[in-house]
């Protein structure tokens, strides 16, 4: 059996110092005598008297508790009756120690219970408690310095080649020290970024090394978003502390991939916990030309390198270099910077679970605000819909129960005088006759404008184009509001500028006649006497424009949008003065939009108001009357729905802007699971698809295979596709794809000629 064992501490003390060593161990033990195994080879020899039988000469006190771990290990000299001990507190020179003596020993109970937590031991992270670890160091002091006071008692060569026990009982309090503080912070403070900086600035200073950086890999757990704009799956130098400014920064380095191929598996060998010491980087790295130019170039003559591995995942590199000498690297260092990399490792982990947290409150609050106010926007549009309904029924019943009041006056005035058979003069007979007829036809108009807008409203109108002259029409509609005009003194005047040989023209006269009347009807209403009301007609290219100009009382800019809102009058005063329903302008929009034409209006309060209704001449082809519901289908082609699936908030949000200043409505949508659905029920007109091949080809099946959905196109985004994988994608029903990073410029190139369905030359795939 190899008696040494790895020790912090190995030296030659007397018999006594070693008995006042053993009583140390039994002392931290019988504090913590529930929860403790304390073991010697005295309890052994009681098992095992054969063990005193072949003259077992070593000695030793196993402490093994939740809070500590201490291993004394002591040999007899006979030579001097003094004993050679070694003092460790390393977990795996424990287990190493348990699992021999278990070897040599046999099955003994105690043995036997501390060998079944070897596993356990080695898989752990632990260090002993700090309170009590520095009282342990201070009564070891205390035991061990008065020993070394006396040159006679050191006369063993074994003890020049080991390090004085002062020095090496204080690194071990260093390093313990500087092993708290990284806990501590790591516990105190949720900021990686701050708890890296000051890591590796005491590390730095602990291991007196002329730099020591952190080298972060890109990967989804990544505390630095600009990582994952780097190429290759590199990342950089992302923390740095220095010795001096003398000694050159290197921070946001991005190594050469090339320069690490020659290492066989070298990520994964660092992801299983290797640790890598140079001594002399030019003779190290002889046969790499491009890994040792790259650090000499940046004055690195030594380096030791150690893992931050984050859920099994290799995040980054911790590495100190020495840049003006060699140096030898202890074990002791090794397995420092081994422990400070693990411990950097949880405070990663346990930053990135706190920015997803975060990440997610803050959704959910932006998302609860967003909802809120949806909830007052639909209260306050609800509110704003009865308060004008309400309103437009007073209007209504004003407007109707006037003409009925003079029908009814009227006639009941022509009875009574019959009734009496009392002669009433034929001049005021017909005076109330023309009376009532006006009146029914006021009544007839009001009830077919409401019915008309019912039926524009349920999508029922039927327009019936015909050909006919603009002229003429111009003409009939201002001789049939001439005599308003006239009893409101308003000049009515008409300006014809289309060329006899366009003045044929197809579209549905009655309902153009129609919007014409309430232009017209609208412009004298609300122009003062005196006043004038302008009917302009001209042709541009395929369309006809009227324009119907007048000098009345004008609209303010704050009341333009609400000019063609159903129900709405402008001012309530207004109501009273000029009366009318609210209805005129907003039927006569919904007709202008049923012969896919558009209306505009001018206006300066107090000088008067142009509304401007281009119509676009029907082709022969829509000579047959067209469903109002069909001609709203054909107007909502212009502006395409699009679903996108997309995880990424910061794509998704580039896609969804540029894609909405282009006039498309874009759903996003981030889980791909539940997307069939919601695009079966959106039913949008392209879906652009960021996921990896086998969602993709799902998504695409399922899509293809339902008929309410089988037309819709489908762009898929990728970071690379072969000539091989875009004809396995096109024979799966994918239309077409976009290479990341998005460029803008292509993404609404592919979705328009998707939509259009019209590829260019340009437009070509991966030959």
């Amino acid at each position: 059996m190899d008696n040494s064992v790895p020790s912090i501490l190995r030296r030659t003390v007397s018999s006594n110092a070693y008995e006042q060593l053993c009583s140390l161990w039994k002392q931290i033990a019988t504090g913590r005598r529930k929860e403790s195994i304390f073991l010697t080879e005295e309890a052994l020899f009681a098992a095992n008297i054969s063990l005193l039988e072949r003259g077992y000469r070593k000695r030793f006190c196993l402490l093994f508790s939740p809070q500590f771990r201490a291993l004394l290990v002591g040999t007899l000299r006979t030579e001097d009756l003094s004993y050679q001990i070694e003092i460790t507190w390393d977990s795996r020179a424990i287990a190493d120690f348990i699992n021999r003596l278990a070897e040599e020993i046999g099955q003994q109970a105690e043995v036997k219970r501390l060998r079944d937590r070897v596993p356990k031991i080695l898989s752990e992270r632990f260090v002993n408690n700090p309170k009590l670890q520095e009282h342990f160091t201070l009564k070891l002091f205390e035991i061990l310095l008065p020993e070394t006071s006396g040159e006679q008692e050191i006369s063993s060569p074994s003890v020049s080649i080991c390090q004085p026990v002062e020095e090496a009982l204080y690194q071990q309090i260093e390093q313990e020290k500087l092993l708290n503080q990284v806990i501590a912070q790591i516990h105190q403070s949720l900021e990686a970024s701050v708890i890296l900086e000051t890591a590796i600035r005491e590390v730095r200073n602990y291991l007196q090394v002329d730099r020591l950086v952190i080298y972060e890999f890109r990967n989804e757990i990544s505390i630095n978003r600009d990582l994952k704009q780097t190429s290759q799956g590199w990342g950089r130098i992302t923390y740095e502390s220095r010795a001096s400014d003398n000694i050159p920064s290197i921070l946001n380095l991005i190594a050469e991939d090339d320069c690490f191929t020659y290492i066989p598996r070298y990520k994964e060998k660092y992801r299983r916990g290797l640790v890598v010491a140079v001594e002399n980087v030019e003779t190290h790295y002889s046969s790499s030309f491009c890994l040792a130019e790259l650090l000499a170039k940046h004055d690195v003559k030594a380096k030791l390198v150690a893992p931050i591995v984050v859920e099994e995942k290799l995040w980054g590199l911790l590495i100190a270099h020495q840049c003006f000498s060699d140096r030898q690297w202890f074990e002791s260092e090794k397995s420092f910077l081994r422990q400070i990399g693990e411990h950097l490792a949880v405070a990663i982990y346990q930053a990135q679970l706190y920015a997803q947290v975060q990440k997610q409150k803050e959704s959910f609050e932006q998302r609860v605000i967003e909802r809120t106010q949806e909830l007052r926007d639909t209260l306050l549009a609800a509110q704003a819909a009865t308060q004008s309904k309400s309103e437009f029924l007073g209007n209504m019943s004003h407007e109707l129960r006037t003409p009925l009041t003079s029908v009814i006056g009227l006639s009941g005035t022509l009875l009574h005088w019959f009734d009496k058979g009392s002669k009433l003069p034929l001049e005021k007979q017909q005076h109330y006759l023309q009376m009532i007829q006006d009146s029914g036809k006021k009544l007839l108009e009001l009830i077919n404008e409401l019915l008309d807008f019912s039926q524009l409203e349920a999508g029922k109108i039927l327009l019936n184009i015909k050909e006919f002259s603009l002229q003429n029409l111009s003409r009939e509609i201002l001789k049939f509001i001439e005599g308003e005009a006239k009893n409101q003194q308003i000049n009515l005047e008409f300006d014809f500028r289309v060329e006899k040989k366009r003045d044929r023209f197809f579209a549905d006269p009655d309902r153009v006649q129609q919007i014409l009347f309430h232009l017209l009807k609208n412009a004298i209403k609300f122009t003062p006497a005196q006043g004038t009301v302008i009917l302009r007609v001209w042709r541009e290219n395929y369309q006809a424009i009227f324009q119907v100009e007048d000098t009345g009382i004008g609209i303010s800019e704050n009341q333009l949008p609400l000019l063609f809102e159903k129900f709405q009058q402008l001012e309530k005063s207004l109501q009273r003065t000029y009366g009318g329903t609210g209805l005129g302008l907003a039927l006569t929009k919904q007709l202008v939009e049923l012969h896919q034409g558009t209306i505009e209006v001018e206006s300066i309060v107090g000088q008067g108001s142009i509304f401007t209704v281009r119509l676009p001449n029907q082709s022969h082809r829509q000579l047959k009357t067209i469903p109002a519901s069909k001609v709203k289908a054909s107007l909502s082609l212009e502006n395409k729905s699009i679903v996108l699936i997309e995880r990424d908030e910061e794509i998704a949000t580039l896609i969804c802007e540029l894609l909405t200043a282009a006039n498309y409505q874009v759903v996003w949508l981030i889980d791909g699971n539940t997307a069939i659905g919601q695009i079966d029920l959106l039913r949008p007109s392209l879906t652009i698809v960021d996921r990896n091949i086998s969602e993709v080809y799902h998504i695409s099946k399922t899509l293809k295979q339902m008929p309410s959905t089988k037309s819709i196109k489908i762009l898929l985004v990728s970071d690379q596709i072969t000539s091989l994988d875009w004809r396995l994608l096109s024979q799966q029903g994918i239309d077409d794809y976009l290479i990341r990073p998005i460029q803008p410029h292509l993404l609404l190139k592919r979705v328009n000629t998707l939509l259009v369905g019209d590829r260019s030359s340009d437009n070509s795939k991966i030959d």
